[in-house]
């Protein structure tokens, strides 16, 4: 679609103009704003094993580089309550964040010690959909987002996933005898991998609508400059050509008819109608950036966002320990955001979210979004991108939904060559764990 391609290679060139790491003498987050409502980022890198298409800090688990980690993300979590903050909800990132369900429970302990948490979202891999680990995160974790990626044998064997995971059918009978454990099991599958075809997508969302789960994101693959060579390697070249008709496909067998099997939530995010034992206000997992504007965020390689600024914490585990140990945050650069590079950033995350309120949109930047984004409405309107498009808000067509997608898979792209950025600093084994290759620091 020539459209796509247009857009891809657009935000593409803002991405690499303006998601750029900077130097920064900092040595501590700015302190909270008063009265504003924060979530907390926690990153735990550590898996058993490392898959292809990951660009997130990650790191082959060692319990003896774990466990002094996550007494060190304690400590950091601490000095951002020194600095004024307060949190009331936390998402848990990765890696796996249950790789150490012992030191992740008391991590998690001890937040809700300090802050007035009301819920908690933590990512998981399926091979910890099983006990200790259920009952364990069950009232500390009420959302709980499974990486299953897709359901094929074939396919989970290209990713090195079988082996460590298990089966399709395996892993499905774990989402099943987990679900009742959380307000919000999300099953997290991405499409479009190069040897995925319409049959395997088909065959997903069958397995989709069968597992029970309440939720379920389909995000596009997106790779970073640093993970193409390691993801062509092992499971091929990417085709664009075919996103469209992959997103139409999987759009429409969860979210479309008369009796939908879900709600469409965001541009890629399916929630299963109400169901008994399940209240209508359950939380759902989401993108943690959709719910809030701003966030501070733990751990190596996390990335703040605050202020209209990005911190860019250590990816050298032993940097960010030295740092932590030493009673100052890890902050290796920033990038400073422009007043039209947040309203772009706006204007993505709420075309994400499926309609921009465009009164909210003045209000907080002081112009309105004809005045201060002519460029990027002309496009979509060109497109026919917008279903409602008046005094009060933006709404999306089908190809206006698949365009966003198309914004946000290269938004993201952008953010994974910032985290390749960081990890170019990386020297020693530490730079060898790149694409799984060395061996841990």
């Amino acid at each position: 679609m020539l459209s796509e391609r247009i857009l891809s290679r657009l935000i593409h060139t803002m991405t690499k103009q303006h998601l750029a790491l900077n130097p920064t003498s900092e040595t501590m987050m700015p302190s909270a704003n008063p009265g504003q409502k924060y979530m907390l980022y926690m990153h735990v890198p550590f898996c058993e094993r490392l898959c292809p298409y990951c660009s997130f800090n990650r790191y082959p688990f060692r319990e003896e580089v774990a466990r002094p980690y996550f007494a060190n993300m304690r400590k950091e979590m601490l000095m951002l309550k020194d600095l004024g903050y307060d949190f009331e909800s936390i998402y848990v990132g990765g890696g796996t964040p249950t790789v150490m369900i012992d030191e992740l429970c008391e991590t998690l302990d001890m937040a809700r010690d300090n802050f007035n948490i009301r819920e908690v979202a933590s990512e998981t891999n399926p091979n910890h959909l099983t006990q200790p680990w259920l009952d364990k995160l069950q009232g500390r974790v009420q959302r709980l987002s499974v990486g299953v990626q897709s359901f094929d044998d074939d396919l989970l064997k290209q990713m090195d996933r079988y082996e460590k995971y298990g089966s399709g059918d395996v892993i499905l009978e774990r989402i099943a005898e987990a679900e009742p454990y959380f307000d919000s099991l999300n099953v997290d599958m991405i499409f479009n991998f190069p040897s995925q075809t319409e049959d395997v997508l088909m065959a997903d969302l069958e397995k989709i609508a069968l597992s029970g789960c309440r939720q379920t994101t389909f995000s596009p693959l997106y790779v970073s400059s640093a993970t193409t060579r390691k993801m062509t390697a092992t499971l091929g070249a990417m085709d664009y050509d075919r996103e469209y008709r992959y997103y139409q496909i999987l759009d429409g067998v969860l979210a479309g008819g008369d009796d939908p099997l879900f709600d469409r939530t965001t541009l890629w995010t399916f929630t299963r109608p109400d169901k008994a034992g399940k209240p209508a206000d359950a939380p759902q997992i989401d993108e943690y950036q959709v719910n809030y504007d701003e966030y501070p965020a733990i751990g190596s390689g996390s990335i703040t966002h605050l202020n209209g600024c990005l911190y860019v914490n250590n990816f050298s585990i032993k940097d960010y320990n030295a740092a932590i140990e030493s009673g100052r945050m890890s902050i290796m650069g920033k990038t400073e955001m422009s007043k039209r590079d947040l309203m772009r950033y706006r204007f993505l995350l709420d075309l994400y979210k499926l309609r921009l309120d465009k009164r909210a949109f003045e209000r907080d930047f002081g112009c309105s979004i004809e005045t201060g984004l002519p460029m990027e409405l002309a496009f979509m309107r060109l497109n026919r991108a917008f279903e409602t498009d008046n005094a009060e808000e933006l709404t999306l067509t089908p190809i206006g939904r698949y365009l966003t997608v198309v914004m946000y898979r290269q938004f993201l792209s952008g953010m994974n060559n910032l985290r390749d950025q960081a990890r170019a600093a990386l020297t020693g084994p530490e730079r060898e764990l790149l694409f799984g290759d060395g061996v841990p620091a």
